[in-house]
């Protein structure tokens, strides 16, 4: 039996300093701090005071598309979302793009940096196959020790405006996705009926569950939100579809927003924002928080063809989500922090996740008081533990390098 002993470490929910045991990958002890009488071959590890969270999840990320560890890309996508897909395309295709090595790369930043649980979203297309797609079940497959990946099959070129996909998706869910993708069914592929009773089929033929992009804003994603919903209620899909994005949220009047929230609610539909840069709008997060509109939070993409922006930082996302809110008290900040772990967790279905006896020993230390201030201050991560595993010390993924 592999036994670990972290010492002096605080514990949300716990008064004082802790000694926290770890047996065989999960958290079987947590006692005052020198109370503890550990196993005499149990490794010890000094926490001198850090804060304990559990570790950081990542709920919407592009892991197979990154430029993480490559060259600087100067920017040049175009202005409008096709414009964005084509060049990234025509740029990865330039440049012999391995999603295997990629992902690879980015997840290892992401456990440097506290993160232990990933939703990606991976393209599937006619033009690409499900290249991408078997690139990252390379890498989920020799990560799966250090990480937890969920997959998702995302149609990044459209589905019905790209003829083919949707028997590329309903494979890559007989390959080992969990999850299938949409996007803009009214904006991208201007069909919606058409996508949605294309993706709900594979969802019911397979028991997948669903997450959407949906870019499409005021009334025209509202409409969207409600054919999702119909959806759900027909096919019993209740608690197994995420709206990531959902800008449409942030633009609604109180009325028409009052009727979107009561559907996912009665629903169970989930909402991921990460926080969008510039003037894009996004959903009202506090105000779905306190209606019980289950939330979580992505990177999003990271260091990309669309843009040089985000590094993968889920903590900073945490302050990005608060920043962006106008969050300045605790409340709010706590808020952030839960969407980017245990609201998180609870979305890609990580069953024994906390910091609690009994729970997977994924957990990061931080030197902060608090969660609000690790959220502040997103310090430097010095210690990041994988099911009882270090895979990171201060700052650094300590897993052997990979090209």
């Amino acid at each position: 039996m592999t036994r670990l002993l972290l010492q002096r470490v605080r514990v949300p929910g716990q008064a004082g300093a802790c000694d926290l045991l770890v047996e065989d990958g999960r958290i079987a002890r947590i006692e005052s701090a020198g109370a503890s009488s550990a196993p005499v071959d149990a490794v010890r590890l000094e926490g001198d005071g850090a804060l304990a969270l559990p570790g950081l999840v990542d709920a919407h990320a592009h892991l197979d598309k990154t430029l993480w560890g490559q060259p600087w890309h100067p920017h040049a996508a175009g202005p409008t979302l096709m414009d964005k897909i084509t060049h990234e395309r025509e740029e990865l295709a330039r440049r012999g793009h391995s999603s295997e090595r990629a992902s690879a790369r980015i997840l290892r930043h992401g456990l440097a940096r506290g993160t232990t649980h990933w939703r990606t979203h991976v393209d599937v297309g006619p033009d690409i196959g499900l290249a991408h797609l078997h690139g990252v079940l390379a890498m989920r497959e020799a990560h799966r020790d250090v990480a937890d990946v969920q997959i998702v099959a995302f149609p990044q070129t459209g589905v019905m405006r790209a003829p083919g996909t949707l028997a590329l998706l309903e494979q890559a869910v007989r390959d080992g996705t969990e999850v299938l993708g949409g996007l803009d069914p009214m904006g991208i592929d201007h069909d919606p009926r058409g996508q949605l009773d294309g993706l709900f089929g594979i969802a019911e033929r397979h028991g997948s569950e669903l997450d959407i992009h949906l870019h499409d804003r005021g009334d025209l994603g509202a409409v969207t939100v409600e054919m999702i919903a119909e959806r759900c209620a027909a096919l019993g899909l209740h608690g197994r579809v995420v709206l990531s994005h959902a800008f449409c949220l942030g633009m609604l009047e109180a009325a028409r927003l009052e009727a979107i929230v009561e559907l996912l609610l009665r629903h169970d539909i989930a909402v991921m924002s990460h926080a969008p840069s510039g003037p894009t709008p996004f959903p009202p997060l506090k105000l779905l928080h306190e209606r019980g509109v289950r939330l979580c939070t992505g990177s999003d993409g990271v260091r990309d063809t669309w843009s040089p922006l985000n590094n993968g930082d889920m903590l900073e996302r945490a302050y990005l989500l608060a920043y962006r809110s106008g969050w300045r008290e605790d409340a709010g900040l706590e808020l952030a922090l839960h969407m980017a772990t245990h609201a998180g967790a609870q979305v890609v279905g990580a069953p024994r996740y906390g910091l609690q006896v009994g729970c997977d020993a994924d957990l990061v230390l931080v030197d902060a008081e608090c969660g609000p201030e690790a959220v502040v201050m997103h310090p430097p991560r010095r210690l990041v533990l994988k099911r009882g595993r270090v895979v990171a010390r201060d700052g650094r993924c300590v897993l052997s390098a990979i090209g």
